[in-house]
């Protein structure tokens, strides 16, 4: 039988394709055509917008994206086995569908975006997702070329995404980044059962709407004292931010911050200031800025 749009069933196509998950590529597929649809309207009214996606494998969600109406689905997709299953569908929606054969961590897709901000929205591969959120969240211009993101990962992920100092065991550099410069929640969970192959976990749909104008910071200094402070997680501040500065004393003191806080206690606001400070003491010494 058919789905609802026309097109085979994904099971079939995934079968005729031989397009088995790869552990390597971190692929869990999702067939349930119900699920994708629902967080395709996660991402909110699409007609005419531009959706980012990565990783779309046999194009589940790249169907329900275009089936919502979106006026055009980039998909970067680097399984070439994925790619013939990919163009049927791009068939079936002339002009609407574009396949980038290329890795998402390496691949820019702003200049095929023109001057609208689009959206991301993907089933993300378990094995890059952060490193792509990361990406995404960390250039030094802002707004980003990104309006919203809805996006899936593992729950312990998204759970960092979300956190802040109350929640200290799942607080740290990924959550002072999103916090920082997005408003992010998780919009619902998702059962292993939902995939072939089902993962080990729990997986959830995070929503990222960028703030228009987050706290003014150099994302690389944000990045930087992050890194350190957290790297350490453990120990206080005067301690794991010697990697920043020999003695932290004066760039905690300048910042209002106690010597013996840890990092998990400190707010965004915290380590904003902490790297603003931190940028204007390496100016004042003739350090030039460099990334994190």
């Amino acid at each position: 039988m058919s789905a609802p749009d026309g097109l085979p069933p994904l099971r079939e196509v995934v079968a005729r394709h031989g397009l088995e998950p790869k552990k390597a590529l971190g692929q869990n597929f999702l067939y349930d055509l119900n699920l994708t649809a629902r967080i395709a309207r996660s991402a909110g009214p699409l007609d005419g917008v531009t959706v980012v996606e990565v990783g779309p494998g046999p194009g589940g969600l790249t169907r329900a994206l275009l089936a919502e109406g979106a006026g055009r689905v980039i998909a970067i997709e680097r399984d070439p086995r994925a790619l013939p299953a990919l163009a049927e569908i791009a068939a079936h929606y002339p002009g609407r569908l574009d396949v980038v054969d290329a890795d998402a961590l390496e691949f820019d897709p702003r200049p095929l975006l023109g001057d609208r901000p689009a959206r991301i929205v993907a089933n993300l591969p378990y094995n890059v997702g952060t490193a792509l959120l990361t990406g995404w969240l960390s250039g030094e211009a802002w707004p980003p070329w990104w309006d919203r993101a809805v996006l899936m990962f593992q729950r312990e992920v998204a759970e960092r995404i979300v956190a802040t100092p109350e929640e200290r065991a799942d607080y740290g550099r990924l959550g002072v980044l999103c916090g920082w410069r997005t408003e992010a929640s998780i919009l619902f969970d998702v059962a292993p059962t939902a995939f072939v192959p089902p993962p080990k976990v729990t997986s959830s749909v995070v929503h990222l709407m960028p703030r228009a104008t987050p706290l003014p910071c150099r994302a690389g200094a944000l990045e930087a004292v992050t890194r350190a402070a957290f790297g350490q997680r453990r120990k206080m501040l005067r301690q794991s931010l010697k990697s920043l500065a020999p003695d932290p004393l004066p760039l905690l003191r300048a910042v209002g911050i106690v010597e013996t806080a840890r990092a998990e206690e400190i707010p965004v606001e915290g380590f904003v200031a902490l790297a603003n400070e931190w940028d204007a003491q390496r100016k004042k010494a003739g350090v030039e800025e460099t990334p994190a």
